[in-house]
């Protein structure tokens, strides 16, 4: 496998020289020549268009997408993009959700089943060779007992491989699917939405039950509201057994409850689901909120948990379940408002306010504007997908399409000047080769040293989408290294073809400059880890 040779340390100095240049200087300068007549100025106009709408509507075009794009119109490709049913899945990608689709589509409880008893093999197993080997210590075995030792070490090797193949089974299958999706559907915008929705109502795959539960929790309580209303998928994120696990509130009960299992945990009121549900899921850090509000929310979600030991079908499978005798019943006051106890409903009551209060207008607007047009959106902008939030009644499709009919989006000046996250360059890089997924684990294993493990942030606010985030020196001869080892895995990777894909092929002359220094087999790699193409 290629490394880092003398040339490529070059070009990647180059590019780190270039990065930290501001972008104006950077980022925007045409080529030498530009045509200047009304015509030419018109196409190149247009072209300027495509390449940000391909840009930001995907994760990077592919070689003949501009031509693609040129072709439908790009107000036809917005409005298709906004409306993916209507775009035909790739092949690829359906083949893909059909190997995968025992670690999706299983109902929870089935999967939870699955844990538990992985569980306990692992346990039995440790406390049996735990025994032997404090029998074999107390009764001073001869090592002609070595045998019986050795038998059971067989023994626990299988029980923990049985573990070991349900985690590879469930990571092979989620994670391995978003990469596939990403890179292989035309239904770009779609792919960016789930990300963006992902980190916005974000779990992790480290902790607990949540390895088995992630895949069903995107693909039932994420995916089917992606452009639809929000609060459609705030009430399914809510009513998922990923979320209540994942911010504890399977722990939130009444105050005084006692649970007739000694072992039992869920004692008392737990505050973390109901703190991020206002933090970071509606109103925002500064949406108005207070600590009293959050333990009055908290006590409304008093009772909400993981799915019964016997749901093993239908809907209820699949979801939540609501514990009345763990519920307090008493009522409760969010946000100024009362909310009579009668048990189950009463969140519905104050999902209802959640999402159609001001603050989470404005909260989400902020977010959507940053993902699609600068890391310090404006505020006119914010302002404007707010107020169509609040006019459509949360419906994410109109919000979005405000946003890309607005004169701020087209704005020059915030043209390819967002920087990719790991694996936004990741997956724009394979889409920009046409490098097929032969090895997903090494994928995944690059956006580790990246720092974004898919899946995998521990934090709920997600994975952030700014430069700040992402850009540093290390993260960037990590990229080179990669785009050194994907060019020469891709082997046919035509560099004019790639430099297609790269900001509509408009190069500043220092990116030129460390190009023409590197060897020709060198080439592709130097472009995809260029300032223009980890930029979009």
């Amino acid at each position: 496998m290629k490394v880092l040779t003398s040339h490529s340390k070059i070009v990647a100095f180059a590019v780190i020289s270039a990065l930290v240049l501001p972008a104006s200087t950077l980022l925007t300068l045409p080529l030498r020549g530009l045509p200047v007549s009304s015509v030419q100025a018109a196409e190149s106009t247009d072209s300027a268009q495509i390449t940000h709408v391909l840009n930001r509507l995907t994760y990077g075009p592919r070689p003949g997408d501009f031509e693609k794009v040129r072709s439908l119109g790009v107000q036809r490709f917005i409005q298709a993009q906004l409306n993916p049913s209507s775009i035909a899945e790739s092949p690829q990608v359906i083949a893909q959700l059909e190997r995968s689709a025992s670690v999706r589509t299983v109902p929870s409880s089935q999967l939870l089943q699955q844990f538990q008893a992985v569980k306990k093999e692992r346990k039995a197993a440790k406390n049996k060779k735990d025994g032997l080997v404090t029998a074999r210590a107390n009764a001073n075995i001869s090592s002609s007992n070595g045998p019986v030792i050795k038998e059971f070490g067989k023994r626990r090797v299988k029980t923990l491989n049985g573990d070991a193949s349900l985690r590879s089974e469930i990571e092979s299958g989620v994670v391995e699917t978003k990469i596939v999706r990403a890179v292989e559907s035309p239904r770009q915008l779609n792919e960016l939405m789930a990300d963006f929705w992902f980190n916005h109502f974000n779990i992790s795959i480290g902790k607990g039950v949540d390895k088995v539960l992630i895949g069903p929790y995107e693909e039932q309580a994420l995916r089917p509201y992606l452009l639809g209303n929000f609060r459609d998928m705030l009430g399914a994120t809510m009513h998922h057994p990923a979320m209540m696990f994942y911010l504890d509130n399977a722990q939130n009960t009444k105050a005084g409850y006692q649970s007739a299992n000694p072992k039992n945990k869920k004692n008392g009121l737990n505050e973390n689901y109901a703190r991020e549900l206002l933090e970071l899921h509606t109103l925002g850090v500064d949406g108005g909120y207070s600590q009293k509000d959050v333990m009055e929310l908290a006590r409304v979600l008093t009772g909400w948990g993981l799915p019964g030991g016997r749901k093993n079908s239908g809907n209820g499978a699949y979801w939540a379940s609501f514990d009345e005798q763990r519920h307090d019943f008493g009522d409760k006051v969010v946000l100024g408002q009362t909310i009579k106890g009668s048990g189950a409903k009463e969140i519905e009551q104050v999902l209802d306010m959640l999402s159609r209060h001001s603050s989470t207008a404005h909260h989400l607007s902020f977010k959507l504007a940053q993902y699609f047009v600068d890391d310090n959106p404006p505020s006119a902008l914010v302002e404007k997908l707010a107020s169509s939030y609040q006019q459509s009644g949360g419906n994410i499709k109109s919000v979005l399409n405000t946003l890309f009919s607005s004169q701020e989006f087209w704005d020059a000046k915030y043209q390819n000047n967002k920087f990719k996250s790991p694996f936004h360059y990741l997956v724009s890089t394979l889409r920009a080769t046409g490098t097929p997924i032969r090895q997903p684990k090494q994928l995944t294993a690059f956006l580790k040293t990246q720092g974004q493990p898919l899946y995998g942030c521990l934090t709920p606010d997600g994975y952030k989408n700014t430069k700040e985030a992402w850009l540093n020196p290390d993260g960037l001869l990590k990229r080179m290294d990669f785009a050194v080892r994907l060019a020469g895995s891709a082997g046919t990777a035509d560099y004019q073809s790639v430099l297609g894909t790269v900001n509509g092929g408009k190069l500043s002359p220092q990116t030129r400059q460390a190009i023409d220094k590197a060897p020709p087999d060198q080439r592709v790699a130097a472009l995809i880890g260029s300032p223009e193409f980890m930029n979009y």
